[in-house]
Parts: C-alpha cells; structure tokens; sequence
C-alpha cells in the first residue's frame, strides 16, 4: 500500500477505535497505552521544525543568484498569502451572515457556559493575549536571543526572519567565497530529507493513534453533554466547515487552473499525506516536513521555491485560521446580542488577516489570536468560552485547509518563476 492509502486506513481505525473505547468503556486504555505513540509520532515531527526551516531557507535562499531574485519570489510569495487570507476571511463572513448560527443559541445556556470554561479562557492567556496590538507580531519576529527563538516552535517567525538575514548575506558573499558554507546547507538538507523519510514509516500508525486519543478525550467534555447547546455549536461548525469546504472545493481549484501549471487532480493526490497529517496532528509546524516533501516529490515543484515558500507558509498563510476567526467573531457577537455593521465587518477582514500572520503553527493557536479579533470590535473576550467545546475537531479541519493554501501559493509562485526564467 502507498503512504496515502496507509494513512487513509489508519484515520478510519482510529476513527473506529475511538467510537468503540467509548461505547464499551475503555478509554483509559486508549489514553494509556494508544495515545504515547501518536504522541512520539508528533514529537518527531515537531523535532525536525526549526532545524528543517532553517537550514531549508537557507538552502534555498543561497541558491538564488541575486537578492533582485530573492525580492521578487519574496514580494509574489507574501503578496500571495495576504490575498488568499483577505478571500477566505470573506468567504467566512458571507457564510456566517447567510447561515446566522448564532440564532439557534439557547439564552439560557450563555451564563453557565462562560462560567464553565472560565478556567480554560485564562488558561490560554486572554488577559495578555487581549492587550496586544494587531501589529505586535513585527515586533515579535526580530528575536532578542537566537538560542532561545531556536527552543520553542511558538517563535518559527523568528528563525525564518534570521534564516532570510543569513542566506542573503550569503548571496551579497557572492557563490564562490560562500561555497563552503552552500555545500554544507545542500548535504544538511538532504540529510532531513532521509531523516524525513524515515519518520515517516510511522506516519500510519501516528495518525491511528492520535484520532483515536482526540476522539476518547473529547467525549467526556462537560459541555458537549449538553444537546441544546450542542446543536446550536453544531451550526457554528457546519458554518466553519462550509467555509472551509469553500476555499478547498471552490476557491484553491479556481485559483489552481488559473495560474498554476498542476492539474487540480494531481494536486489533491500528491498532497493527500501531508493533509491527513495535518488533520490529525492540528499542527501545519508539525506536518510541515511531509509538506515540502510532497511538493517535492509529488507535485515536482522546484526545491529551492519549496524550500522558500512552504516554510513562510506555515508560520504566516492560515487560511483557515482567519476564516475560522472572521466566523467566530460574529457567532460571538451575535451570541451577545451585538449586531455587527458593515464597517465593522470589514476591520474584521484587515484584523484576521494580520492576526492570523502572527497565529503560531502549533493546535488551537487561532482561539489566542482570536482574542485580538474580539477586542479590537470591544466584543466580550470571554465568549471564546462559546465555542471551547467545538475548537478541537475545527481546528483539525482549518489546518488541513491551511496546508492546502500553502501547497497552493507555492504551485502558483514556482510556475511564475518558471514563465519569468
């Protein structure tokens, strides 16, 4: 069986495992014994992040000839990205505005429910979080120490900010008094790629665990036990899967016949993978090692824009994540009795677009950023609380659709490489 067709059955054995540990009973056991490898599995993924952007950027940025080349597949790059997260923020909005979900909402359950999950709300750090300019993530990507920035996946920004320093100076070094350093990039690189290869061998068996540990987790959840806010949740998700469903079935397609050379057949084939891991994971920092793969091997891309454009990718493209938010904020308006006008629907779209280059590639970072959305409409913070029970499986969904954007900028921006070369 190809890697696609492993990882294919192994989401609908962990989707089977989990339904049946919570009909007989037995989730502890998942939790116990199943869970530590989907855990290793995502580990290993997460491992290989910074040191593979790093080095990858690197690698890619020094084999450019001039920093005129370099501006340009920079400028197309995060031009790109900005567009695709201006349209999906759209897209979220006409669909929240079409389906109202928020009217199904019983008033009743709104009180209990914020109180409920008030502990979970400071647990992601509203309170600074709330305080936060849309513009603080330009300060956050000039890191103050690069041993601590290279610590923590949270700071990517960072050492992509000084991987682009780095590989520019190489290319202004010129390619013969640098060439020590290119060969070593070149070799550090492929050597990823096998170490890539090799992790994974245990992508199915990663993916079966994880679904089916979220799936036990998630069951026992207060809130969900609840079937009349269940329901009114239930519209908010269809809202936000509808949208996503959008981008990925609409828009991405459109976009792809229009500008890219991959056939949209071939494109969602090769980069099925890296989708499903991403599925599970929640993670497009974690999945980004089968990105670049993929798009490697499956969508013959070329390496050095695969090794430019996926990596920025993942840290500012979140598609998904601001057309998550953009619905979110007006289910939460809504919810509060707050009717949102035009104009303010509109700060949404230039909100979520910034807040959404600043959200981290790691789970459920987008219900953080989704507080700056909030309070920059003075809409309760504490609403977050609204949409905590549903957050988990949506952001399975939103990152699947986030990695898509990414494969797709980065198709477009190789074949307008190719047309210019």
């Amino acid at each position: 069986m190809s890697l696609r067709s492993q990882i294919l059955v192994s989401l609908f054995l962990g989707v089977g495992l989990g339904m049946l540990a919570i009909h007989f009973g037995f989730q502890k056991l998942v939790v116990d014994w199943i869970k530590p490898f989907g855990i290793i599995f995502l580990n290993l993924l997460k491992m290989l992040a910074i040191p593979l952007i790093f080095v990858s950027l690197i690698q890619g940025i020094s084999s450019i000839s001039s920093l005129t080349q370099l501006s340009r597949i920079g400028f197309r790059t995060i031009t790109l990205y900005l567009i695709t997260t201006i349209i999906a923020v759209s897209v979220g909005l006409i669909w929240v505005n079409i389906i109202k979900p928020a009217e199904s909402f019983p008033a009743d359950q709104r009180e209990p429910l914020i109180e409920a999950y008030s502990q979970r709300i400071s647990s992601v750090k509203w309170e600074e979080t709330k305080s936060r300019s849309p513009l603080d993530f330009l300060v956050d990507i000039v890191p103050e120490n690069l041993v601590n920035a290279a610590s923590e996946n949270r700071n990517m920004l960072q050492m992509i900010f000084f991987a682009i320093l780095f590989g520019s100076a190489m290319v202004v070094v010129g390619t013969v008094k640098a060439k020590p350093l290119i060969e070593f990039f070149t070799a550090t690189n492929l050597v990823f790629i096998k170490v890539i290869n090799i992790i994974m061998i245990l992508a199915p068996l990663g993916v079966f665990a994880i679904l089916a540990s979220v799936l036990v987790e998630t069951a026992g959840d207060s809130v969900v036990s609840s079937f009349n806010v269940l329901k009114a949740l239930g519209m908010y998700a269809l809202t936000v899967i509808v949208g996503l469903a959008t981008l990925i079935f609409i828009i991405y397609p459109l976009l792809l016949a229009l500008f890219s050379s991959v056939r949209i057949k071939d494109f969602y084939k090769g980069i099925l993978p890296a989708q499903m891991v991403g599925f599970t994971t929640s993670s497009s920092v974690a999945t980004l090692p089968v990105t670049m793969q993929q798009c490697e091997e499956q969508l013959k891309l070329n390496p050095s824009t695969v090794s430019f454009v996926i990596p920025v990718g993942a840290t500012i493209n979140m598609d998904g994540t601001s057309l998550y938010q953009a619905v979110a904020a007006v289910f939460i308006a809504s919810v509060f009795g707050i009717e949102l006008t035009l104009s303010q629907q509109l700060i949404i779209v230039l909100t979520a677009t910034l807040a959404s280059i600043g959200s981290a590639g790691v789970p459920s970072a987008g219900i953080i950023m989704l507080v700056i959305v909030l309070e920059t409409l003075h809409i309760p913070a504490a609403g977050v609380a609204l949409i905590f029970a549903v957050d988990r499986p949506l952001d399975m969904f939103r990152t699947t659709v986030n990695i898509t954007g990414d494969c797709l900028i980065c198709s477009i921006v190789d074949k307008s490489l190719n047309r210019v070369q």
